[in-house]
């Protein structure tokens, strides 16, 4: 081939790779963000990246568009390796027209989703975009709903990751939402459907980018991020340890990830974790955490809706996802954001083939008119719905009180959970002690000369006789009654064995959540 092709290509390439300019370039790194070729350099393993569509550009002659150049069209897309295993990646451009979705600019998202599809990779989306290109009308938004398409199409199929690296506004925000992980950075990320300006003049609310949709906001208040980061860097290390957790695909199971923590380890201070006073609270994270292999506990939504955690840990190696309440917040009761919360998360894990280990302190679901008309209902009805529907193995602990409609909802025998444990210090009850005796005493309790000596010896007698694991470990709803210390190998041992669990739900379309 003469020298002079190939010296044009090279010109070419050089060309495209730094078509937003020194200026445009230098902007976005004192707005504190890497480029979109920096940020894939950073998240890919060194040397992996193939890069597709470099040459494509827009077809838009309306509105000068005709005098714009803009190879690339504003994203890069490809694929590469994180830790050795296949991805496909987009990432969007900000120097290069804003990083605006056009025709061209969606095809080549397009065009990497539907690989990632066939190939059976998860597929990670850079979002870093000024939104619909106006100057390309009805086309940008033809190209944003095939997105969606694929977005839905390949849920519960291939892993799909967003990160938010800048803005994301308007109809754009509703793809990286369809996706299984949301990740802000703080300060340079923002997400709304309806941004500042647009507020103040129609609704007269005056409210600034991080206040309405920063990501701090929407980690703990709306719930839509589910980590944040402090900068793109600390954003891509987020997601390359996200990604060790998940398979590549429906059809895979998780990587196994040996930590040489022993299986048989067992804690002694797990017998004393759980308080002699019912009311008073304790951290289930420190449980979460001596129980799992040693460092391996990822935290999901951390921010939002902190009654409930769920998370990634290891046992034995073995990915599982973690649910518990969290006494130590609302004394872990459920509620309307944490039943959306634990709902959602357990049905990415029944996809994706990861166990399921859920560890119960709950008193119950939250009471109150405004949970009432919150919908209380329709939502604490998700998270029934996700423990019934899922079909991977699913291991509970009852650290203390599993009461009413709760302790059904939460992984028990009745919903198809395949063991179920109980530390001694468990209470399996219609309610707590004090509520009961409340109402089946209530005439003797108010014709008592000492009500209060009266209440305290039937509750006595109350936690005796029902609030212990031992009344329904009889009927077989508990497996087994355990001390907290043989936890672990006794998770463990669970895990081996279900290790090929076969269990179908009835064929059908779909089910029908209460959405």
């Amino acid at each position: 081939m003469p020298d002079d092709r190939l010296d044009d290509l090279h010109r070419r390439r050089e060309r495209i790779k730094g078509l937003g300019g020194p200026e445009r370039v230098q902007r976005q790194h004192e707005a504190g963000k890497l480029t979109a070729r920096e940020r894939l350099e950073h998240l890919l393993d060194p040397g992996s990246f193939v890069e597709w569509d470099m040459f494509v550009t827009h077809r838009a002659r309306e509105f000068g568009m005709d005098q714009v150049e803009a190879p690339g069209d504003g994203v890069v897309t490809g694929y590469g390796t994180v830790d050795g295993r296949m991805v496909f990646v987009f990432s969007q451009d900000f120097t290069v027209l804003g990083g605006s979705l056009g025709e061209a600019h969606a095809g080549k998202i397009i065009k990497v989703m539907d690989a990632a599809m066939h190939a059976g990779a998860p597929v990670i989306g850079l979002n870093d975009s000024g939104g619909a290109r106006i100057q390309e009308g009805v086309a940008a938004l033809g190209g944003y709903a095939e997105i969606f398409l694929r977005n839905t199409l390949a849920s519960g199929v291939i892993p799909q990751i967003s990160a938010i690296m800048g803005p994301c506004a308007g109809g754009a925000v509703y793809s990286p939402a369809i996706t299984d992980f949301i990740v802000m950075v703080r300060q340079t990320s923002h997400m709304f459907v309806t941004g500042p300006q647009v507020l103040r003049a129609v609704t007269r609310e005056d409210v600034g980018f991080e206040e309405l949709g920063g990501a701090d906001v929407h980690a703990s208040r709306s719930g839509v991020a589910h980590f944040v980061a402090d900068d793109d860097l600390e954003c891509l290390q987020v997601i390359k340890r996200l990604l060790s957790y998940l398979p590549q695909n429906n059809l895979d199971d998780p990587p196994r990830v040996d930590r040489g923590d022993d299986p048989a380890r067992m804690d002694a201070e797990l017998d004393r974790i759980v308080p002699d006073d019912p009311a008073r609270p304790y951290d289930m994270r420190e449980v979460i955490r001596r129980i799992v292999d040693i460092g391996s506990f990822l935290d999901v939504h951390a921010q939002y809706a902190q009654n409930l955690l769920v998370g990634f840990a290891r046992l034995d190696g073995r990915t599982v996802g973690v649910v518990a309440q969290q006494p130590s917040v609302l004394a872990g009761v459920l509620d309307i954001a944490s039943s959306v919360k634990g709902a959602r998360f357990i049905r990415f894990c029944d996809a994706f083939n990861i166990p399921l280990v859920t560890f119960v302190d709950v008193p119950g679901f939250l009471p109150g008119v405004e949970q009432e008309h919150g919908g209380i209902i329709r939502h604490g009805a998700k998270l029934l719905y996700a423990y019934c529907e899922a079909t991977v193995p699913k291991l509970s602990v009852i650290t203390r009180k599993a009461y009413g409609g709760a302790y059904d909802v939460m992984s028990s025998k009745h919903v198809r959970g395949d063991l179920n444990l109980a530390w001694p210090t468990a209470e399996v009850a219609v309610m707590g002690p004090e509520g009961a005796i409340e109402i089946v005493f209530r005439r003797e309790l108010a014709e008592a000369a000492d009500p209060d000596a009266l209440r305290a010896r039937l509750v006595r007698q109350y936690r005796a006789q029902f609030a212990n694991p031992y009344v329904a470990a009889s009927r077989g709803y508990i497996d087994d009654v355990i001390a907290p210390r043989e936890t672990r190998p006794r998770l463990i041992s669970a895990l081996r064995a279900l290790a090929t669990k076969r269990t179908a739900n009835p064929k059908k379309k779909h089910g029908n959540i209460p959405l």
